[in-house]
């Protein structure tokens, strides 16, 4: 039996992988560190960083001069980015390490396995984590949970109880789908409602929650994933669009979205991977994204700073 995950590496220290790292530090029997290379690096070596109004000193270490391999590496990186970093994953893998991206989209392992080797990666997407950043604090009033599974039917790739063993003990709900692949589209069939809907009308979770026509313009964006799903081999249902609807009742009303908080900061979004693979997929599959395709013109006019004229 492998030894209980005890080195844990975040890649990335935006909202959600602050809010990790600040779970795993908190938790008995973790090293925890964040790793970076550049002007990355150097903005986090002598960061404090505050987390629900607690005050957190994660170490940084500088991707060329990782000492060890980690036992876990989580990547919480926005899509951009990751291509600049997967030489910092890549360093931190030896032949015990987990790898496991609570990345949005669909992409992220595959692109991190074309380097580190897919037989070190788990599927993963976090849910319900309502992780702000604002005003360099870092916030969030609902954990989540990771949902997670193998890259491979076939008993390979990493221990899935040595990684449930960790999160759990971080205080981290888990749990192991019988269908990581549905899993993974039902976060990316919410990820382009949610986001993009919040993005386009500028609101937290609460108008949401409390808004018929905002829901419906989330619910809209939602149905043509749904459509689209079945088309390459994916089982997901109308009933599980209402699916996320009880869990954004259950989320902060002040909450923000990825997205959200990326526009509210004038930050480049991922709308590529959201409505831009929907309009990619429809393409595709001869599948209309009238919906899609409206609202990545809305959001690529607003990422282009529309008010600056």
């Amino acid at each position: 039996m492998m030894k209980p995950i005890k080195n844990v590496a975040i890649v990335g220290a935006g909202a959600m992988g602050a809010a990790y790292a600040a779970m795993f530090t908190d938790a008995v029997g973790f090293n925890v560190c964040f790793v970076a290379r550049g002007k990355r690096y150097e903005r986090l070596k002598e960061k404090t960083f505050t987390v629900n109004e607690g005050l957190y000193r994660i170490p940084a270490v500088h991707a060329d001069k990782v000492a060890a391999p980690a036992d876990l590496v989580i990547v919480a990186l926005k899509h951009h980015h990751l291509a600049g970093a997967v030489d910092d994953i890549a360093a931190l893998v030896g032949p015990d390490t987990a790898v496991l991206s609570v990345m949005n989209g669909l992409e992220s392992e595959e692109t991190i396995g074309a380097v580190c080797g897919m037989d070190k990666l788990v599927y993963a997407i976090a849910v319900a984590i309502d992780a702000v950043h604002e005003n360099d604090r870092f916030t969030y009033a609902n954990p989540g949970k990771i949902v997670f599974g193998p890259t491979a039917d076939d008993g390979s790739g990493p221990d899935l109880e040595r990684i449930a063993e960790a999160l759990t003990r971080a205080g981290i709900h888990n749990e192991r789908p019988a269908d990581i692949m549905r899993a993974m589209w039902w976060k990316f069939m919410v990820n382009v409602g949610i986001n993009q809907a919040s993005a386009v009308l500028r609101v937290p979770y609460g108008i949401f929650q409390s808004n018929p026509d905002a829901r419906d313009l989330m619910r809209s964006l939602m149905e043509e994933v749904v459509v689209l799903a079945p088309k390459a081999g994916i089982d997901l249902r109308p009933g599980d669009i209402e699916e996320w609807e009880r869990v954004m009742m259950t989320l902060s009303p002040k909450g923000k979205t990825s997205m959200l908080q990326d526009v509210d900061a004038g930050r480049k979004t991922e709308v590529e991977i959201f409505a831009g693979r929907v309009v990619a997929l429809g393409k595709q599959y001869a599948v209309p994204t009238p919906v899609n395709a409206t609202v990545q013109r809305i959001i690529k006019v607003i990422e282009g700073g529309f008010g600056k004229f």
